[in-house]
């Protein structure tokens, strides 16, 4: 399910004047997988129209818009197939920073990399995603079966855990560094992948990320960090949540000058969906 910024927003603030952002830091090289290096994948551009679904299944398919983000593990080929037939792109949804206990893959991951619970989510636990080694068959896989089943681009959800008490000593450079391995191992599979909230990783991921996906980045004020993605000529898919009180013809208005691509949304994230005025 997706993860509000709310909860890690404060300590974001607090890291904001130590650099955080733009470090210039080199991450660490992994070995990508041993694919083409023709391939060639999804490029989307800012003003595209987009919908969220994870609940209340089957996925709703007349929902006006450009871009679908779905759950990998709950949607089949067909569902993807179906919504290119309507000339949608289709994203989908996994978590990279955290093991959800509910997944079919679930006992994969072994034991030294599973950290301390996510507050909040019962039956979610950080991942320790300096180990790269232990977590790359698992996060390939995953990606294998979203090409597999014909999806477009990727969500990598929990991307951000070095500001989150995960039980491991997690800096900013080892997150950055699971960041472009991933975004390199999608890449390598034709697939479009996206970065997920983590403002202060905009200026450092925004070369090798496609577009970017944000919750209550309105709301919480920090919607203008994700701007250089604009710049770029790469979209800002925007959800805010019915539940916030945000003043949502504000945030519609301020996305539509900036070609940001806003939605809202309840938290259950069924079809139901509000669009700007």
């Amino acid at each position: 399910m997706l993860k509000t910024i709310s909860r890690t927003w404060i300590l974001l603030l607090l890291l904001s004047g130590c650099g955080v952002q733009s470090t210039n830091i080199s991450p660490t090289v992994y070995p990508s997988s041993t694919l083409s290096t023709n391939v060639r994948w999804w490029r989307p551009t800012p003003g595209l129209t987009w919908q969220l679904q994870f609940s209340a299944l089957p996925v709703e398919m007349g929902v006006e818009a450009d871009v679908y983000d779905i759950d990998l593990f709950e949607n089949d080929a067909s569902v993807v197939e179906a919504l290119h037939k309507q000339g949608r792109k289709v994203i989908c949804y996994l978590s990279v920073g955290s093991r959800e206990d509910w997944r079919p893959d679930a006992g994969q991951f072994p034991g030294e990399v599973i950290g301390k619970s996510y507050i909040g989510w019962p039956g979610e636990r950080w991942l320790d995603i300096r180990r790269i080694d232990l977590l790359a068959p698992i996060m390939r896989a995953r990606l294998d079966q979203c090409k597999a089943k014909g999806f477009d681009g990727v969500e990598p959800d929990n991307i951000e855990v070095f500001t989150q008490d995960s039980g491991f000593p997690i800096t900013y450079a080892d997150q950055l560094a699971y960041a472009q391995w991933l975004a390199a191992e999608a890449h390598a599979r034709g697939l479009a992948i996206g970065l997920k909230n983590a403002p202060g990783m905009v200026a450092d991921s925004l070369m090798f990320f496609d577009f970017a996906i944000i919750e209550s980045a309105f709301f919480y004020e920090w919607i203008e960090e994700t701007l250089p993605f604009i710049e770029a000529g790469k979209p800002v898919f925007a959800v805010e949540y019915t539940d916030t009180g945000v003043d949502f013809q504000a945030a519609c208005d301020w996305s539509r000058e900036n070609q940001i691509s806003m939605i809202q949304k309840d938290r259950m994230l069924t079809s139901a969906l509000i669009v700007c005025p």
